[in-house]
């Protein structure tokens, strides 16, 4: 009978020595001098034995505990040896399962993946919400409450997207806990339908030609400073996201073959995209030159030699020029040669998907629409910058359908 006395009487006497209860736990006392605790126990039809800690380290009613933990996981289904291979590759993860920790962990693994670092940096954003609430909390331990709590104090703030993002967000570190065996299930997905849906909003922009030619005739006239009105020039010209034009560097551009070439890890699809760049782009680029060319960045920030110009430098330049919030914005220029090019009728619209940088999202569609239009692109981002030359002049320009035969549209 295993008692403490019993144990105690075992580890003085001679050894080897084996001192058992009947119910597959025992003291082994070896020849070396070691007291190990072990228990044998029946897997299906295999016979094992498991380690459970050295005596006095691991007291008697600690390994009776042990015990008992093994059989509930025989009585589940589980191999405890199976077990304790998973539990030695999770172990040194275990110890480190806070909520912050993990989310921490996770931001690296996506920044070797190759996410861009603007996106990167909003998704630090957006967790510094939480960390407040649940960043010391055990990642297995929080409940869909406490996470609802945290976008609830979002909320408050009249933030309902950015709430509706970090659910997502948060929801993506659960699924890391879960892949690292800190977590076991994502909470994120019990709060669907528990905070408020924003309401989409378009992000403003100038889609008539009237008013796109006055426009660029204030861009013109802007008198800031002059990396700031090189970007704007550019901006209609090349209609990429902000970001992108923000974060151009000189050594992404072909002069030789007139062309820029934005990596992969710079775009929101994650795929290379490849802008022609049109005669009136050359002539900006020349100027800009002699002012940041000898620089990483086409657009630095003003004092700042290495680092790329603010994200609202050319919003704040537009509210400068008159165009408010509700009117224009860096990003409607994007909207402005979507609406504009599609009115024309004269280009395939899967040229112009491609040259705003977006993918086919329908699965079927996707498969067969492999090709990129690029001989098209040319000639669209030509005839794209010689437009706008017209609408800044104030030339007369005809309205009207001029959309070819559907037979004819989808050429190229």
């Amino acid at each position: 009978m295993l008692t403490d006395l019993a144990v105690r009487k075992a580890v003085a006497r001679d050894r080897p020595y084996k001192l058992s209860d009947g119910g597959g736990l025992y003291l082994l006392v070896t020849k070396a001098g070691q007291r190990c605790w072990r228990v044998d126990y029946r897997f299906g039809e295999k016979r094992a034995t498991a380690a459970l800690g050295v005596y006095p380290t691991v007291s008697l009613a600690e390994a009776r505990a042990k015990r008992l933990e093994i059989k509930k996981q025989i009585a589940d289904g589980m191999n405890p040896s199976a077990k304790r291979k998973i539990d030695k590759i999770t172990g040194p993860l275990a110890n480190v399962n806070s909520f912050q920790a993990v989310a921490e962990e996770w931001l690296d693994k996506a920044r070797r993946e190759g996410r861009a670092e603007v996106t990167l940096g909003k998704l630090k954003w957006l967790l510094e919400f939480a960390h407040p609430i649940i960043g010391a909390r055990k990642i297995g331990e929080i409940k869909a409450p406490e996470l609802l709590a945290v976008l609830r104090a979002v909320e408050k703030r009249g933030h309902y997207e950015t709430a509706r993002r970090l659910r997502s967000t948060c929801g993506q570190v659960f699924r890391y806990a879960i892949a690292t065996g800190r977590a076991d299930r994502d909470i994120s997905a019990d709060l669907r339908g528990a905070i408020t849906v924003p309401k989409v909003t378009h992000r403003a922009a100038i889609t008539s030609p009237m008013e796109a030619g006055v426009l660029l005739r204030a861009i013109d006239a802007y008198s800031g400073y002059p990396v700031t009105h090189a970007a704007l020039r550019l901006a209609p010209h090349v209609f990429v996201r902000p970001g992108e034009l923000r974060h151009a560097e000189w050594t992404e551009f072909d002069l030789t073959k007139n062309v820029w070439t934005i990596p992969a890890e710079k775009t929101k699809m994650r795929v290379a995209h490849r802008v022609p760049l049109a005669r009136q782009v050359l002539a900006i680029l020349e100027e800009l030159r002699e002012i940041s060319g000898n620089r990483r960045y086409l657009f630095p920030a003003q004092g700042k030699r290495d680092r790329p110009m603010c994200e609202n430098t050319i919003n704040l330049a537009l509210r400068r020029m008159g165009f408010d919030s509700k009117t224009m914005t860096a990003h409607g220029f994007r909207a402005m040669a979507s609406t504009l090019l599609n009115e024309q009728g004269h280009w395939n619209p899967d040229a112009i998907e491609r040259q705003h940088g977006h993918a086919e999202t329908d699965d079927v569609r996707r498969a067969y629409a492999r090709g990129e239009h690029w001989e098209e692109r040319l000639a669209m981002m030509k005839s794209w910058s010689d437009y706008l030359d017209q609408l800044r002049s104030g030339a007369k320009i005809l309205q009207g359908s001029f959309r070819k035969p559907p037979s004819a549209a989808i050429s190229g």
